[in-house]
């Protein structure tokens, strides 16, 4: 405790843990001195003093000097008066104490004003901040709606174009259908023209030469085939077609069925409300971006889309009229190619037997023919065992040079030749064995041709029955035009 000052009854302390007036409020600036310049140090030693009345001495006398007595003197009476014990102690003036309160007074007053206008300002805050919310909410739950709207848009675009997307691919397997049957009737007539060929080849002698009649039914046969190989194609080009169109109505179909999915879950998002069951906070979802697409995009992926189908079914329809297109040419090629071919076999089968007074004539060209395709077959060995010579000297010389030492066993100029030479003599003996086998598969020909001219006379009769009943007898029968373009 520190000694204030004491009267005739009393003495006034203060505890050490305060240098000024004890506190009168709970803030801060409560316990906050003023007037840092009466800060007192409180030792008894060097006490506060007022200037007036005073004189300094030399020397301060204590409480303990005083109290301290010498033993000498303990009988002795000393007498200590209250207000010389005062005088030590420290002291305020009536000003100190006023401009205390004044100070207090403001303090009290500028912390009301204070609390005041942060009262008002936080007040003025949780309002605007309570709109600001509404309005952002209101505006999310308007771009929801907006959403909600654009995704039943798309949807029911991506439904119609479905549903016409189904459609085409139905029209399509109709015309499918109808392409294999197509291709399916084409069997007889082939068959036919190839049973003709057939039963010609039994011709015996002269006979068997390429004529009219085979080259029709060679071109018929040729004409079948690709008529055969067009609507091949078409059938591929329609199952790829059916394909893509299928392709299409899949992605059709899941962009519905996400779009149905995103319009739940935005519906659902747009009927939620701070009343709602099933809010909850999940922390750091706004820092999560697992968007895959924006709105242009994700307007431009399914406008794609529905742009991609109707590509696919006008691609579709147009393969539909090139399906149509080729039946129709189809039938009246295999129709008049039929027609060409029997009249060719009735001029053959005419011409059969005016060609018996030249028999004689074929034959013997035919003979000298054979005699000299002999000769140019000899001719053609003979050139091939020539080469054989050139070719060993060559190679024999370019073993030789790889057994020159070290440095020597350079590519010169002549090692080049040497090898430009193998080559070429290599080339030409080649290109002389296929001429020799050309040359011996026309004498086999020219064998058979003169056999046949030997024995033609006695085979006409055999040619004009094969010409007449049996390729004849054959093609009595064709396919009805209807039947060629697909339907029963």
């Amino acid at each position: 405790m520190e000694l204030l000052g004491s009267t005739q009854t009393a003495t006034y302390a203060r505890p050490r843990t305060s240098n000024f007036l004890p506190a009168i409020s709970t803030m801060a600036s409560s316990y906050k001195s003023h007037y840092p310049h009466f800060a007192l140090t409180h030792s008894i030693n060097q006490p506060w003093r007022t200037n007036m009345f005073y004189k300094t001495a030399s020397a301060i006398p204590t409480l303990a000097s005083i109290q301290r007595v010498p033993p000498d003197l303990t009988k002795a009476k000393v007498n200590f008066y209250p207000s010389n014990r005062s005088a030590l102690v420290n002291r305020y003036t009536p000003d100190d104490w006023h401009k205390s309160n004044q100070s207090n007074y403001r303090e009290s007053e500028s912390s009301r004003h204070s609390a005041e206008r942060l009262r008002r300002d936080t007040t003025r805050l949780i309002q605007d901040k309570e709109q600001l919310t509404r309005r952002n909410q209101e505006s999310t739950n308007k771009n929801i709606g907006e959403r909600i709207n654009d995704i039943a848009f798309w949807r029911s675009e991506l439904t119609h174009e479905t549903g016409n997307m189904i459609g085409e691919i139905n029209t399509l397997t109709d015309v499918k259908k109808r392409l294999e049957r197509a291709l399916a009737e084409t069997e007889g007539p082939l068959q036919v023209a190839q049973e003709c060929l057939y039963h010609r080849e039994k011709r015996m002698s002269i006979d068997l030469v390429h004529d009219e009649v085979e080259q029709d039914l060679l071109k018929e046969v040729e004409m079948i085939k690709s008529c055969q190989e067009r609507m091949r194609r078409h059938l591929d080009r329609v199952n790829a077609q059916l394909a893509s169109n299928r392709a299409a109505q899949h992605e059709l179909e899941r962009d519905v069925n996400d779009k149905a999915e995103a319009h739940r879950i935005d519906d659902k998002c747009h009927q939620l409300r701070n009343t709602s069951d099933g809010i909850s906070y999940y922390r750091g979802v706004e820092r999560l971006d697992p968007s895959l697409s924006i709105p242009d995009s994700w307007a431009k992926f399914t406008d794609n889309n529905i742009l991609r189908s109707q590509s696919e079914r006008a691609a579709s329809a147009r393969l539909r009229d090139e399906v149509e297109i080729l039946l129709n040419t189809t039938s009246n090629e295999m129709w008049n190619q039929f027609n060409t071919v029997n009249v060719a076999f009735t001029n053959r089968m005419a011409e059969t037997t005016d060609a018996k007074n030249n028999l004689q004539t074929h034959l013997a060209k035919t003979l000298q023919e054979i005699f000299q395709t002999e000769m140019l077959i000899e001719t053609l060995k003979k050139s091939i065992r020539d080469k054989e010579s050139p070719l060993k000297v060559a190679q024999t010389r370019l073993e030789e040079r790889t057994r020159r030492p070290n440095v020597e066993l350079c590519r010169d100029n002549p090692h080049h030749r040497l090898v430009s030479e193998v080559r070429e003599i290599g080339d030409t003996i080649q290109k002389l064995k296929e001429r020799l086998r050309d040359a011996e598969h026309t004498l086999q020909t020219l064998v058979r041709t003169k056999v046949s001219l030997e024995h033609d006379l006695s085979v006409k009769a055999n040619s004009l029955f094969i010409d007449q009943e049996k390729c004849m007898g054959m093609r009595k029968s064709f396919p009805s035009t209807p039947r060629l373009v697909g339907y029963t």
